[in-house]
């Protein structure tokens, strides 16, 4: 019975593939993610591999398999993180380009957070080429995500759990607006006040005469938790319409640019994302008190809202922190540093 319900599960994970169906991350992503042009392995012997295959019996007459994970982590993480995660698989693992998406499902940054104190396996894990899917008894190792809310925090507490957060590499967090909105900057005190109420029209800071729309995420998203630490560091955003909270990074973005009033709006997410996973060409960035989000303002740290993104594991997994130390190191960084990133070393 037990083998014949585990067939019956892969069916359901490689027909779900097939039918092309967003879920987690992915369905906050609208770009190809391929590999870099002149893209180069930087990874000659590498020190984390897949355990064993074992034969599960036949789905439409080919022979599917659960693989163990060896000695590489099972990861999950935020939707920011997925083109890290697939290089690194790339790099470390060898997976075919069409097997990336499949092995690399993650489920953003609450949700991410959720499975690795509580232990709970990543149960969509795949690689379609070979039929195979990634042992789902096996917990989550380490999540390559933004840093934790106090909820999270509260919650691994609770769980008797102890996060080990490593800052991995930088980037910038951001405010945009649609794109037809004359204003171009703002300065940290007039985000806060936009999002306290004490400002509540463009036309006070240098736009037209409407009433701002200030769009926030839902609670401990990976963006609402950079919001109230790094930017509010604490002050209630008590300006916020309720019926405005963007349910998913992608959905924020399409509401301040195609939003019926959308020349009106503000709201936030990261650089990385906007230039990388998700396209609008209806809205832009804002200077903060001058200075734009640039690499060189990041890393130098003139633009005020510079972030991380961290390796995070459990204290006690040996896995989790060898893998962390890994990603540091030379052709750690430089792997990152392929996929897109500011790597935090220099």
């Amino acid at each position: 019975m037990k083998r014949v319900l585990a067939i019956a599960c892969v069916c359901f994970v490689f027909s779900t593939s097939a039918l092309g169906l967003a879920e987690g991350s992915w369905a906050q992503i609208n770009q190809p993610i391929n590999r870099p042009e002149n893209w180069l392995s930087f990874v000659t012997d590498s020190p984390f591999e897949l355990g064993i295959k074992e034969e599960m019996g036949e789905v439409n007459g080919l022979t599917a398999y659960r693989q163990s994970y060896g000695s590489y982590p099972s990861l999950d993480g935020s939707t920011v993180a997925v083109p890290m995660a697939m290089e690194l698989a790339r790099q470390l693992l060898g997976l075919r380009e069409e097997d990336l998406s499949g092995f690399v499902t993650f489920s953003t940054t609450h949700n991410a957070y959720t499975r690795l104190i509580e232990r709970r396996p990543n149960l969509s894990a795949k690689i379609n080429s070979g039929m195979i899917a990634m042992d789902e008894n096996h917990p989550v190792d380490l999540i390559l995500a933004t840093g934790p809310s106090k909820e999270e925090l509260q919650m691994a507490s609770d769980a008797g759990v102890t996060l080990v957060t490593t800052p991995i590499c930088y980037d910038a967090f951001v405010f945009l607006v649609n794109a037809r909105n004359p204003v171009n900057g703002l300065t940290i005190d007039q985000i806060r006040q936009i999002y306290t109420g004490q400002i509540q029209n463009w036309a006070n800071i240098g736009g037209s005469s409407r009433e701002i729309l200030p769009f926030q995420r839902e609670p401990n998203s990976g963006s609402q938790t950079a919001m109230e630490t790094l930017v509010m560091q604490g002050i209630p955003m008590a300006g916020v319409i309720p019926n405005f909270v963007s349910d998913g990074m992608a959905d924020l973005v399409r509401q301040v640019g195609d939003y019926n009033n959308g020349e009106a709006s503000i709201g936030y997410s990261y650089l990385y994302y906007l230039e990388n996973l998700f396209a609008s060409d209806e809205v832009k960035t804002l200077a903060i008190d001058g200075y734009s989000p640039t690499r060189e303002n990041i890393r130098s740290g003139l633009y005020p809202f510079g972030t991380c993104y961290y390796a995070v594991y459990r204290q006690g997994d040996a896995l989790g922190q060898a893998f962390t130390e890994w990603l540091l190191s030379e052709p750690g960084q430089r792997c990152i540093e392929q996929a897109g990133y500011i790597p935090i070393a220099e």
